[in-house]
């Protein structure tokens, strides 16, 4: 038994529980998961008593409770930053629970440089005692002395490292990582919605609504098995098999007909290794694909790989379950792991076995890295390919593999001639981005003749991962990975490039290409212009922690709701009101909106049927007319599930957008979520109409001169009624609304309100502020003498009479 070990965690659960009891949620929240973590571990080691698992529910549980109801209990007890004492002493303790993890110590040594920082600027307070002085210059001597231990213990940054140009600014350069992603709630900000207002991070604890509910609910059955949203209480699930092993109760996962010839069988990793482990170490250039079609997945891997070496942050390492208290995925003899993938639109738990097919040598037919015996790398493609419908995977994008394994936001760069976008602009956003750890980046190909993938040594419709950019004697450079770890470029700068390899060229970048030629590793260096000659798309994947106001909605879009196609009108599509306040301190803003469509079933992933975008026009009001007003944004369809709409918005104060769903043409009911990420504060709801009333008519156009004319009594004393109408007719008449308003004595026409141009069959008038009478609506086309049938909709903020006149 770990008494001190067993102690320590009580100890942090008591103090949880002061905190809970003082109202200080925050901290509540991190002490409990902290304390219950610990324990658990203690328990799974078999370092403290079996009854202890009961401690570790309480405090997971109350941990969960106080995370679902924070923003309601921080509103009735405002948390309060006066007390310096209190501040620093919990700074103290998330650093030190960070110190002892790996991958985190630099947020450890930026909150010790944090209390260092208010212990000092406390000294010059006055109003503190001797006593509170006396503590508080002691905590930052112990601040200061685990500081100097972190630094002892980082890795030096190379001289290479070092040398990074300075990169001219791009729309994304004043964007910077926001260490608190959930922003608190200000006086000064009256129009913020603290319950859409979603952390970027993995959590699936912010309320929904029925409808959302509903829809997460259905998408959770994605070729026909479940697969349903993550809750931080799934850490703690019991990862043993009900009878000793294992064995995933949906089966084994489909294999293509090459690959069913290759196979023996099925095996537990612990038949086929002695010491199988999770992770020996995390590095890109160990992993292989091999008989799997997932190049785009794999090369996803390999630049999350590389991020978190480069960086020290596990990316894609901990959604691997179950893990030790430091968040680390640990092997687990029962064969049960749970992988955590952004699915659908929130964070959803896959559960896997580890058998996996062999051939007749007993090697596994799966990717994974040179290794023996190293697992993470299988098991999260296991886990990707069970929802994608098996390891005969139709193909993906890393756009959408990238996406799923870090939540990260996906942007689309095309490089085809027709592109509007500036490709100096491009590299030097994505040289600064890249080296700063913001983004992920991948190349695709597209179709390309034999003689072309013969004589450039790539190969057609293939994922690469990007594994560094350089910039050296004016030269602008990517080094690349080939998944298959063989099989390389042959162009300007390969291994075979005996012109371009200057002797500066080759110290700067450390590369030898008579060395790199005696082994094909499927590594090279490709310069810019023929990145953008060979490739088809730069994927780009960006953290989502660059913006730390986020908002979401879930929501179906039904087959039968308005037309077929938008041409005409966007009056049923689904509607939002985004209202951006940018405060007095900040110049601009970046707004990006991403749609998410859900899919169910593998035969969309193998050919997407459904062409999605988003229109933003700059009004926060319900649109009718696709084109009036203009959109500001007015997005391509595509047939992919993700599409990004990035605005830069530079206007002081609130701006009001309206974000209007729409598709190419709608054949099916659809599930999607739209997510908003900004840099300043925002507010996303579905666009509210104002109207109670509303009636339907029908009439038809005789083929005489005179059109027909319906009056209208609205039924009120007020002056302030808001009306809506809608005429829709056959298309191939241009159709027109007149409203006019009798005088007082009923032979003179007042003011005329019209719908404005004629448009092809469809119309709408919308008014506000409109006072209480009699008024005649005059139902046009613009050619007399049609005949054919209207509909005519009225809406109204009161109640009203509508009815045909003769003339």
């Amino acid at each position: 038994m770990d008494e001190k070990a067993t102690q320590a965690a009580f100890d942090l659960s008591q103090k949880a529980v002061y905190y809970d009891q003082g109202k200080k949620y925050e901290e509540a929240i991190f002490c409990y998961t902290e304390a219950g973590n610990r324990l658990l571990k203690l328990v799974q080691e078999k370092k403290c008593l079996p009854i202890f698992r009961k401690n570790v529910m309480e405090c997971i549980n109350r941990a969960e409770f106080l995370k679902s109801n924070l923003q309601d209990l921080q509103r009735q007890y405002p948390p309060s930053t006066d007390d310096i004492s209190h501040n620093v002493e919990y700074l103290m303790i998330k650093a030190s629970v960070y110190q002892n993890y790996d991958g985190q110590q630099e947020e450890s040594r930026e909150l010790y440089e944090k209390v260092v920082e208010q212990c000092l600027g406390a000294s010059r307070n006055r109003a503190l005692t001797p006593e509170t002085l006396r503590k508080l210059r002691a905590t930052a001597e112990t601040a200061l002395k685990s500081i100097e231990e972190i630094v002892t213990l980082k890795r030096k940054v190379t001289e290479v490292e070092l040398s990074f140009p300075e990169v001219p600014v791009d729309g994304l350069s004043n964007i910077h990582i926001n260490e608190n992603p959930t922003p608190s709630p200000s006086a000064s900000q009256p129009f913020k919605s603290p319950t859409r207002q979603v952390p970027p991070s993995p959590s699936n604890s912010q309320k929904f609504t029925k409808e959302e509910l509903n829809v997460l609910s259905t998408t959770s059955n994605i070729n026909n098995k479940l697969y349903v949203p993550f809750h931080s209480y799934d850490k703690v699930n019991e990862f043993k098999g009900q009878h000793g092993k294992f064995t995933d109760p949906d089966g084994k996962i489909g294999l293509t007909q090459k690959q069913r010839l290759k196979l023996k069988g099925w095996k537990r990793v612990s038949e086929l290794y002695d010491n199988p482990t999770i992770i020996y170490s995390i590095d890109c250039h160990t992993i292989k694909q091999t008989v799997i079609s997932d190049c785009s997945f794999i090369s996803s891997l390999s630049i999350a790989a590389l991020y978190e070496k480069r960086f020290k942050k596990q990316l894609v390492t901990s959604i691997i379950y179950p893990q030790d208290s430091n968040g680390k995925p640990i092997y687990n003899p029962a064969g049960k792991y749970m992988i955590k993938f952004h699915i659908n639109g929130v964070w959803r738990k896959v559960v896997i076995d580890d058998y996996f097919p062999v051939d007749e040598h007993d090697r596994m037919m799966c990717s994974q890295t040179e290794n023996k015996g190293e697992l993470w790398v299988s098991l999260l493609e296991k886990a990707y390919m069970k929802v994608m419908g098996g390891y005969d995977f139709p193909g993906s994008n890393s756009n959408i593999d990238l996406n799923a394994l870090t939540g990260w936001i996906p942007e689309r760069i095309e490089l085809n001639e027709s592109s509007k976008q500036d490709p100096d602009a491009i590299f030097r956003k994505l040289f600064d981005r890249f080296h700063r750890g913001d983004c992920l980046i991948t190349l695709a190909t597209g179709k390309m003749n034999e003689e072309m993938q013969k004589r450039s040594g790539l190969v057609e419709t293939h994922a690469y991962a990007v594994i560094d950019i350089r910039s050296v004697e004016n030269k602008r450079l990517l080094k690349v990975k080939n998944p298959w770890t063989h099989s390389r470029w042959k162009g300007n700068f390969s291994d075979k490039d005996k012109l371009n390899w200057t002797p500066k060229m080759k110290s700067a970048l450390a590369y030898d290409p008579e060395v790199a030629a005696g082994k094909d590793d499927g590594i090279f260096w490709i310069d810019y212009e023929s990145v953008r000659h060979f490739f088809d798309v730069i994927y780009v994947n960006w953290n989502a922690d660059l913006f730390p106001f986020t908002s979401v909605y879930h929501a179906t879009w039904k087959q039968e709701t308005g037309p077929a196609r938008d041409v005409y009108t966007v009056g049923d599509n689904p509607q939002y009101s985004l209202t951006v306040n940018l405060g007095s301190k900040t110049t601009a803003a970046a707004v990006w909106l991403m749609l998410t469509r859900h899919i169910t079933a593998i035969d969309d992933f193998a050919v997407n049927k459904e062409y999605i975008t988003l229109i933003v026009y700059e009004t926060g009001q319900k649109i009718y007319i696709p084109t009036n007003p203009r959109p500001i944004s007015d997005g391509v369809r595509i047939n992919s599930p993700l599409y990004l709409c990035q605005l830069l918005n530079t206007k002081p104060g609130i701006t009001n957008y309206t974000l209007v769903v729409a598709q190419y043409e709608k054949t099916n009911t659809i599930n999607y979520s739209l997510r908003v990420f900004s840099t300043t504060d925002i507010k996303l709801e579905p666009v509210k109409l104002p109207y109670t009333i509303s009636k339907t008519t029908r009439g038809n156009w005789d083929g005489s001169e005179k059109y027909p004319v319906m009056k209208l009594v609205l039924q009120s004393k007020s002056d302030d009624i808001s009306l809506f109408m809608e005429l829709k007719a056959p298309k191939q008449f241009c159709v027109n609304l007149e409203m006019k308003q009798h005088s007082s004595d009923r032979t003179v026409f007042l003011e005329t309100k019209s719908s404005g141009a004629y448009r092809p069959g469809y119309t709408v008038l919308t008014l506000e502020k409109v006072p209480a009478g009699t008024y005649y609506v005059r139902i046009a086309t613009y050619t007399a003498g049609d005949k054919g049938p209207f509909i005519l909709r009225v809406d109204s903020t009161c109640k009203f009479d509508l009815e045909p006149i003769k003339l």
